[in-house]
């Protein structure tokens, strides 16, 4: 099979890198890329989530069997829907499927339509408004720019002047662009955050695993939230019981809303969770794989990711059995450009990236690289690598992942040292 994957990140190299293992593959193109996915010999287009039109045009000429949209942008622009009218199979949902991470007041509505158990919030376009609905409550307050941010765009205010602080920022100072035009103030829900994924064919739902992230910039939860540090997986707080009761209450009457309503959602369904004295509650969907989540449940599948995503798009999940997963833990930590998330140093040369990888037997996810004339691997991003490794045990994981970190020659970045602390203490 001829597949596309459109996206350039650590998420579409984990993809990438699972697909080539597939006994089906028979040509991996990717739209931009990078230089870690082309380390696998897949053919780069140089144009992707910016290029939506050059995609198109390749697709209509080349036919691909296979189109696997891995981050939001596209989506949000309705590239599946372009795609799916040249009769091509796409894994990754329509235009008006994805409104449910591209506005959250959209997802909020949703989810008090369909009884899915989330915090309470409101909605506002004016600031005044939004600062004096903030008397109706103590702190801390959950303040959400309503469109896409690139997971960056909330602040948990622990006053009421960080809370004004927050609300000016995404209605008077547009910090966020387009997606600051509203804000979501919610309610704060205590607890322990985790991120279950869902594979959905528009009718039926396969569980995809949990893996639970690090959104702060630094060490003990300080610093703004990022799109991610770090993960581990499995989550040792989703047991059986919490599993089944996730697709039952949050998952499923997600996918039977969309259905109803006229827009049946077709790919991966990640629900950000709060786990409160034993009970899931909503933070957010996601209608995508998370990153770095993606790069962390991979390694664990074992199963033909290129045949799920061909059945999930087919809309064939019918019977489906209960995926199989490796023994053990996985860990990816994040290797970020120093002065991310808000303004991260571009351009720094990085080395070593080959000989941890020998060294320490753990997987490189690119994210934000790319190669100059001379060959050197330089920051191209915010979040530049992520080291991945499995163990017998978190511990494990995380110790060979680590060791892998520490051998990046890598002066212009750092990284969290204590990915999965809320597991082992």
């Amino acid at each position: 099979m001829k597949v596309l994957i459109v996206g350039g990140g650590g998420r579409e190299h984990a993809l990438a890198w699972k697909l080539k293992q597939s006994p089906s593959l028979t040509q991996l193109v990717c739209a931009p890329g990078n230089p870690g996915m082309a380390d696998l010999g897949a053919q780069l287009l140089g144009s992707g989530e910016a290029g939506h039109e050059h995609v198109v045009a390749w697709c209509a000429q080349e036919r691909p069997d296979l189109v696997v949209i891995g981050p939001e942008g596209p989506l949000a622009l309705g590239l599946t829907d372009r795609l799916t009218k040249l009769g091509l199979l796409v894994f990754g949902p329509s235009q008006a499927a994805a409104q449910l991470e591209t506005s959250k007041s959209y997802c909020k509505a949703f989810c008090a339509r369909h009884a899915i158990p989330t915090a309470g919030y409101a909605v506002f376009e004016d600031a005044p408004r939004a600062k004096a609905h903030l008397a109706t409550s103590g702190p801390p307050f959950v303040i959400k720019a309503d469109g896409l941010a690139g997971g960056k765009g909330v602040v948990i205010a622990q006053s009421y002047t960080e809370a004004n602080a927050a609300i000016d920022e995404i209605l008077f100072l547009r910090k966020f662009g387009s997606a600051g035009q509203q804000v979501v103030i919610e309610e704060f829900m205590p607890g322990e955050e985790v991120s279950v994924f869902a594979l959905c064919d528009g009718e039926r739902a396969l569980f995809l695993g949990a893996a639970q992230d690090h959104k702060r910039a630094f060490d003990g939860d300080k610093g703004p939230n990022t799109g991610g540090m770090g993960a581990y997986a499995p989550s040792s707080i989703m047991t059986p019981a919490l599993i089944d009761e996730t697709m039952r209450t949050i998952i499923e009457p997600a996918l039977g809303g969309m259905r109803d309503e006229g827009n049946p959602f077709c790919g991966v369904l990640f629900a950000g969770l709060m786990i409160s004295e034993g009970k899931p509650r909503l933070i957010e969907f996601n209608v995508r794989f998370g990153d770095p989540e993606c790069q962390t449940l991979l390694p664990l599948l074992e199963e033909d990711l290129l045949g799920l995503l061909v059945t999930a798009a087919s809309g064939k999940l019918h019977g489906r059995a209960a995926l199989r997963w490796k023994p053990g833990a996985s860990a990816t930590i994040v290797l970020a450009a120093q002065g991310y998330p808000e303004s991260p140093l571009l351009g720094s040369v990085l080395r070593g990236v080959a000989l941890a990888a020998q060294a320490h037997g753990v997987t490189v996810f690119h994210a934000g690289t790319w190669r100059d004339e001379d060959g050197a691997l330089r920051a191209a991003g915010g979040r530049v690598l992520g080291i991945n490794a499995i163990g017998a045990n978190l511990q494990e994981a995380l110790d060979r992942a680590y060791a892998g970190a520490r051998q990046v020659d890598w002066p212009g970045g750092y990284f969290r040292n204590d990915i999965g602390w809320r597991a082992l203490h």
